[in-house]
């Protein structure tokens, strides 16, 4: 399964709403450029003037006078120049950062399903490589392309005004760099696409082989995790290799192509003098007319090549948005905590049920141990109670509303999922824990800290709540970042909470010394803890045993051990161990 691709016309959409969004500023830049295009445009003018005033005679005087003229000219144009090119840039920066604050928004909201379906590097290539390729193009080629497009423009309005006969001179070089570009672009383009995909493929391979450098080391994949990474090296280099040669092509076509319109003003301008048809004057400012065009005329080109291959990119970017929703959220609302769960079924793939229709009534405020052996369902089972994933058949209640049926914000207020995944933001502790609730003040983080005990070693930071932590702060282990999670929870203050081996990376002392702290902090409302460490069922008010994708057992520790069932063995064994 792989992510959407955004079609042309949905990426010209896109990006022409973010460019729009700050019409604003593109109109003051617009202004600014075209200021600037029109004192450029004078100067060949001024140039030409003066040729033909030098042949009819004019006084040193009057040329003095134009030259400080075209001096004060040539600083306006530096200046406006300059203030174009500044607030283009500006505009730049913030499409960019209009465009990631938008995928990030998006990616945190996808379907949870669609994103293992598809693995963890397809979108990690769009979030990291996609982007990268397209910053260049975003921040720098806005103002690039409007330059351009006003001075190309401008250059050819002047120079029709000034003699059309030579004008048509100026466009023989369309035709050749036409022609130039239909031949590059189908050979490139699909080589971009292919690429962009390419790096995907590589991001999804490091990544994977180095989150589970443990399992490849037991397993002893080493060597075929290396080769597969050699291939997805190798195909990355053919592809940047062809598109690299392609564009010496053209470059070299381009240099060529660009001079013809210098050559011939030359050639058609003498002859154009020795018919009377024009002046030595005209032909000097359309010469320098053709010249002007020969930079802008190359940078097209280089930017319609920069836009082809970004567009790869902005088309994995954008298609990250037409993942389709797997709920349709209303405006229902939960008239109370307690939640239902019946004939709940759910499969990965169609067909293979993993939940095998189970039913379960949670009573508000008590603890739930859900155990049983790898594979049975355990994890899948807390994702449906969380409102992770909706049950392919059946239905999960809180309040006497579907789970699937809530706003995602007020689900997260109805029930929270911890896993033993966990993630420490780059920022302070502080930020760190506001993104559970943005309004939280010191108090408030210091009591959901101490909460899971990690109050101690947050006042020994450095600056405490102020403290740097993730890349480029201080590190932390992977027990204090567990405890950071749990500690974002406690503030999160959600009536029913699906812990999924949360405290796995601690040591089974400080573990259990956590869950009896945390259990205190969140009295009063309904845990439902998935675990394989048994005491933590034996401290639960009830006990739910998972076979097969089935509840198979339920009922407190001690009744459970006494009936001498699946329960039963699994405490035993666990004693034993």
């Amino acid at each position: 399964m792989k992510l959407p691709i955004a079609d042309g016309r949905t990426i010209r959409r896109r990006l022409g709403g973010l460019v729009l969004a700050y019409r604003g500023q593109l109109a003051g830049v617009l202004v600014l450029q075209l200021g600037a295009a029109f004192a450029g445009i004078a100067l060949p003018w001024v140039m030409g003037r003066v040729v033909d005033q030098i042949q009819a005679g004019t006084t040193l005087e009057w040329v003095r006078r134009v030259m400080i003229g075209t001096v004060v000219l040539v600083a306006v144009g530096a200046a406006l120049s300059f203030l174009a090119e500044y607030q283009a840039r500006v505009l730049g920066e913030r499409v960019f950062a209009k465009l990631r604050e938008d995928l990030v928004e998006t990616v945190t909201h996808l379907p949870l399903s669609t994103v293992e379906g598809a693995g963890t590097g397809d979108l990690l290539g769009r979030t990291t490589h996609d982007v990268e390729r397209v910053q260049f193009m975003v921040r720098q080629g806005i103002s690039s392309i409007m330059v351009l497009a006003t001075t190309i423009v401008v250059t050819v309005v002047a120079a029709v005004a000034t003699s059309p006969l030579l004008a048509v001179v100026l466009v023989v070089e369309v035709p050749v760099v036409g022609a130039l570009m239909r031949w590059y672009l189908p050979r490139t383009v699909p080589s971009y696409r292919a690429g962009a995909a390419a790096w995907a493929d590589l991001s999804g391979v490091a990544n994977e082989t180095i989150d589970q450098a443990e399992t490849v080391d037991a397993a002893r994949l080493a060597d075929l995790r290396a080769a597969r990474l050699d291939r997805s090296i190798r195909e990355i280099w053919r592809l940047e290799r062809y598109g690299a040669w392609m564009r010496v092509v053209l470059v070299g076509c381009l240099g060529l192509a660009v001079l013809i319109p210098v050559l011939l003003m030359a050639l058609v301008g003498a002859w154009a003098i020795g018919a009377g048809w024009t002046t030595l004057g005209v032909v000097t400012t359309m010469t320098l007319y053709a010249y002007q065009l020969r930079g802008p005329v190359w940078e097209v080109t280089f930017w319609v090549d920069q836009i082809q291959s970004s567009e790869a990119s902005l088309a994995r970017i954008f298609g990250v948005d037409l993942v389709d929703p797997d709920r349709e959220p209303t405006d229902a609302r939960p008239s109370g905590r307690e939640m239902r769960v019946r004939g709940v079924r759910y499969a990965y793939r169609a067909g293979e049920d993993v939940l095998h229709g189970v039913d379960l009534d949670l009573r508000p405020g008590e603890t739930l141990a859900i155990v049983g052996p790898s594979g049975a369902g355990k994890s899948t089972f807390g994702r449906m109670l969380a409102g992770i994933h909706p049950p392919t058949a059946g239905s999960v209640e809180v309040g006497g509303v579907e789970l699937t049926d809530l706003d995602e914000d007020v689900l997260q207020r109805q029930v929270v999922l911890v896993t033993q995944e966990h993630h420490v933001f780059v920022g302070t502790v502080a930020s760190n824990m506001r993104l559970a609730r943005a309004g939280a003040d010191t108090g408030e983080m210091w009591d959901a800290l101490a909460a899971v005990e990690a109050d101690q070693w947050v006042r020994a930071l450095p600056d405490g709540l102020d403290t740097r932590v993730g890349a480029g702060g201080i590190p932390l282990s992977p027990a204090q970042a567990q405890q950071l999670a749990l500690a974002r929870i406690v503030l999160m203050d959600p009536h029913t909470l699906v812990l999924d081996e949360a405290t796995s990376l601690m040591d089974p002392t400080a573990a259990r010394s956590l869950e009896r702290s945390l259990g205190l902090a969140l009295r009063g409302r309904t845990v439902i803890a998935i675990a394989h460490r048994l005491y933590t069922a034996h401290d639960a008010d009830r006990v739910a045993v998972m076979m097969d994708g089935r509840i198979v057992e339920l009922g407190a520790h001690d009744e459970l051990v006494a009936a001498g069932g699946e329960y039963a063995s699994l405490w035993k064994s666990w004693q034993r161990g």
